[in-house]
Formats: structure tokens, sequence, C-alpha cells
């Protein structure tokens, strides 16, 4: 299905329905083995019929698709063919990177697809990838306390996929349970106060999100914590004093603390120790921010860190830390993930490069945390 631009600078997109709805055709020829093994591009057919080669390319495609999930274990079933916006390396990784439009110029319309840059970042993935994590649950948050009536019905499911893998990958681990429960009353309290009913959307677009959603709550509910055996050593309370001190020196949160000291008797002692409290203003603020709170009689003596902190929290907010990030390519305006890497354009042009020579080659990465990332996407 052609779409046909109503801009005659843009020459448009073409569209190929699929088992989930329809897909840009050029996310669908990312994947090899669509390309490979039907080796046809309606764009280049012979009778200049583009309906009739679109809906070739979309029969063929979902026959080979059926076929592949009958040949599959019942275990693979569910696995959908994904196409992602991807390049792989000489060592065989792939390379999830999305390029987005910045700057809106009458050549060039200012609009990035959400939805698509989920795909080609490839965020479902990532969930399972412990570094990406927060980062994730963190832009589900935005999404769904913020965003979900703003979103389009595409965008919605993606969300609800991702948000489904998630529940997954905690029932798994059995890590970040709070985060889950955190996301789904925030769902729970979007959908119970939007208008008629839901946010906005079809009614049947709707029945399959509020599908997902049970199933979403199924898998949290069913999450059970298995405590380790008596036979495993050591435990908790078998380490000494020093040890528990250091583990509770790298919580980065005051939850963390106060959830610590309801678990142990020890860990209760030690989170009224002065050092810890003073150990997470140092990490989540500046030194100019503390004493700008710090009162004058605290300077003669000792201050109570833990008031200091609670303080700081409500005047300044909390430093966000990430293990991976999203970052932003000053070259050729592409979003990817820091560890992975990207197909830049320095990397291919020569003369590129040498414009680059007296560039201080750190700020050309630009990290993008969450809230920044989605003010590329218009919402």
């Amino acid at each position: 299905m052609p779409f046909i631009s109503k801009d005659w600078r843009s020459p448009g997109e073409e569209w190929v329905k699929t088992e989930e709805g329809w897909e840009k055709k050029k996310i669908l020829e990312c994947s090899n083995l669509v390309v490979e093994q039907h080796n046809f591009n309606p764009r280049y057919a012979d009778d200049g019929n583009e309906n009739e080669c679109a809906n070739e390319f979309s029969t063929s495609w979902m026959r080979q698709n059926r076929l592949k999930e009958q040949t599959d274990d019942e275990s693979n079933k569910e696995n959908k063919i994904e196409c992602y916006s991807s390049q792989t390396i000489g060592d065989g990784t792939i390379q999830p990177h999305c390029y987005i439009t910045i700057k809106c110029t009458k050549e060039i319309a200012g609009f990035n697809g959400l939805s698509d840059a989920f795909k080609r970042l490839d965020f479902k993935s990532a969930v399972h990838d412990v570094r990406r994590f927060n980062y994730i649950c963190k832009l589900l948050d935005l999404l769904i306390t913020y965003k979900l009536p703003a979103l389009s019905g595409c965008a919605q499911k993606v969300l609800f996929k991702m948000l489904e893998e998630v529940a997954q990958q905690v029932s798994t681990s059995q890590q970040n349970i709070h985060l889950l429960n955190k996301l789904l009353d925030q769902l729970r309290v979007i959908i119970d106060c939007a208008c008629w009913g839901h946010p906005l959307g079809s009614t049947q677009l709707w029945e399959n999100h509020l599908n997902t959603i049970n199933r979403i709550v199924d898998i949290a509910n069913s999450i059970r914590i298995r405590e380790p055996s008596d036979e495993s050593f050591p435990k908790l309370e078998n380490l000494p004093e020093e040890c528990i001190r250091e583990v509770l020196l790298r919580l980065a949160d005051h939850k963390d603390l106060e959830a610590s000291s309801k678990a142990y008797s020890v860990m209760a002692r030690l989170c009224d120790e002065q050092r810890i409290w003073r150990e997470l203003c140092l990490f989540h603020f500046t030194k100019q921010q503390i004493n700008f709170v710090l009162e004058p009689n605290d300077s003669k003596a000792a201050p109570d860190w833990q008031r200091v902190y609670h303080k700081l929290r409500k005047a300044f907010g909390l430093r966000e830390e990430y293990a991976e990030i999203i970052q932003l390519c000053r070259n050729c305006r592409c979003l990817f993930w820091k560890s992975i890497g990207h197909p830049c354009i320095a990397d291919k042009n020569p003369n590129f490069m040498d414009k680059l020579q007296d560039v201080d080659k750190n700020t050309l990465h630009v990290p993008i945390p969450p809230q920044a990332f989605l003010t590329f996407f218009s919402l």
C-alpha cells in the first residue's frame, strides 16, 4: 500500500500488511531473510503496477512467515520476525541505530516516529540487558504517566509489548519487582481516570491492550521470590559488619536504604550512621548545593547528613545515573547505544574526517536522558 504524501518534497512511504498490522516496507527490508528469499522489490517491478507488486510481496512474506511458525518448536511460536534498522560490523555484532530529524525546514519535515525508533534501537531486546533495563523502565514511566493519551495506536502497541518484556525479565531474574509494580500502578491510574473509560483509541485496539495488560498482571502476580536454600553459604547474617556497610554505601537511593533497614537488624543500625548519608549526599549533589543547604551552625558541629540529604532532595532533585544510555551523534544525527556504536558518516568520508581533526572527539556524542529522548518525537 503506497502512501502518497501531501508534500511534493517527500517521496512518501510504502507499507506492507503483516500479521501484526501494517509495517513500513523499508523496515521489513532490513531483514536479510525476507530480502534474500524473495529477492523482490516492488519499486523496480517491470509492469509498473505498484499495488499488485506490494500485494505479491505481502502475500509471499506472510506465506513464508506461516511456514516458519509451523516448523518451529512450540516454545518459539510466539517469536515474530522483527526487523530493525541495523548494521552488522566485522565481528558479527548488530548495531541498532535510528536517524532522526532535529531541525524542521522547508525541505525536511521535522517528524520522527516513536514506534519506529523503538524498533530501530531494538528496545524490546534491550530490556533483557541489565545495563539498559533502568533506562528503558524510566522511559516507560514517563510515557505511561504523561504521554499515554497522546501516543499513536502503533506506539501504544509497542509500549505494551515492551512492558510485557519487562514483566518477563523481572519474573526470570527476580529483580526490580518494585519497578514493575510502579509501572502497573501508574497504568491503572491512567486507564481508570481517562475520558470515556480509556485513553484515545478504537475499541478493538483497547481490547487488545487490555488483554496484554491482563497478561502482564498475571505475570506480576505469579512472581514468587525464591529464598536461598539452607545449604547455601554464606548468607547475609553470616557476613561481617564491614561487608554489609560496603553494600549500603553502594546504594544510590534513600528508599533502598529504608527498605534495607527493615530487612536485617544490623542493616538498621548501620543505616543510622552519618557516613552512609554523607556519601549519598556527595553522590547526588555538588559541593555548592550542599553548602547552600547547610546552616551556619552546621559548620561548627557535625551536620545531620540524613536531614541534609532530604533537604537537598526536595530542593534539587536526585541525580539520574544509568549504566547504559542513548547517545546522539552530532555528525550524522543518529541515536545509538553507546556500548554498541553506529555506522557514522565520519567513518566513511575521509574529507569529513579531515574537518574533525581539531575537534574534541568527546563532544561529538551527546548523552540523551529519557526526558530528552522524548523531545525528538513531538510528544
